[in-house]
């Protein structure tokens, strides 16, 4: 530092040197004075005046420049200063980055190492079985589905009644196995040719005929369908007048006596 102090001096103008040469002299002269005795007092006076006329100028200049100059200085010590922690720290931060990527390099070549070291182990041969070959699957054959066979009954006064009355549980005509049989005894004795050519309708022209003694017309209005038209038809004339019972009598098996 005292190097840049005595720089500073150097650069001194031409004024400032010649007024500190003036200061020198009239202190020279005054030295002078007090060493020769018997001068003019007089004499002695003018130089103490020419010295104290001198301006103290100079040296005010001298000292705000002295200043500027360390202000300066100061400014480029602390310029140097922040510049050296920058460079500094983007030292420190370059050598982290350096750092850290030789340990990722030095990482990656232990892994490569140890994959070199180690053989990959041979795939174990997989015996494949042979797939058979799938066996075609048989469609189901549909079966036709037989008809239930036509129930058949026997050609005689049991068989008539109980084929009747299968006939009347379809159509919903009332009646039992001992209703008809009874009311079939009393009018015909179980004959289906029967036939009465004395009573009022037979008198009128409408005999009645077969096992249950029914006239023409009352077979034609109360004739059940799916039944023979023939009136001496045993199965035909006994549904007919079962049917014509229901309507008049609830069923046969309220039937006693004529109807």
């Amino acid at each position: 530092m005292p190097q840049h102090a005595t720089s500073g001096l150097h650069r001194l103008t031409r004024t400032h040197k010649l007024s500190v040469a003036g200061v020198a002299a009239a202190g020279a002269a005054a030295l002078v004075f007090t060493v020769v005795p018997g001068a003019d007092a007089d004499q002695g006076k003018s130089q103490a005046t020419a010295v104290e006329n001198v301006q103290p100028v100079a040296f005010s200049a001298v000292g705000t420049a002295a200043k500027a100059q360390q202000a300066t200085i100061t400014k480029q010590a602390d310029d140097s200063a922040a510049k050296g922690k920058a460079e500094a720290a983007a030292a420190k931060k370059a050598a982290a980055v350096k750092a850290e990527k030789a340990r990722a390099a030095k990482a990656a070549a232990n892994r490569s190492a140890v994959r070199t070291a180690i053989p990959a182990a041979a795939p174990k041969a997989v015996a494949v079985k042979p797939v058979a070959a799938a066996k075609p699957v048989a469609k189901p054959v549909a079966k036709p589905v037989a008809k239930p066979a036509a129930k058949t009954y026997p050609d005689n006064l049991d068989g008539w009644i109980r084929e009747s009355l299968a006939i009347m549980a379809k159509k919903g005509i009332p009646g039992s196995y001992e209703g008809i049989h009874r009311n079939i005894i009393r009018e015909s004795s179980g004959n289906p040719m029967a036939i009465n050519n004395w009573d009022i309708n037979a008198i009128n022209g409408t005999p009645s005929k077969g096992l249950l003694q029914v006239i023409a017309p009352t077979f034609k209005a109360y004739h059940v369908e799916g039944t023979s038209w023939n009136l001496y038809d045993p199965v035909a004339n006994i549904t007919a007048a079962c049917n014509y019972a229901a309507d008049k009598y609830g069923s046969m098996d309220n039937v006693n006596s004529a109807y």
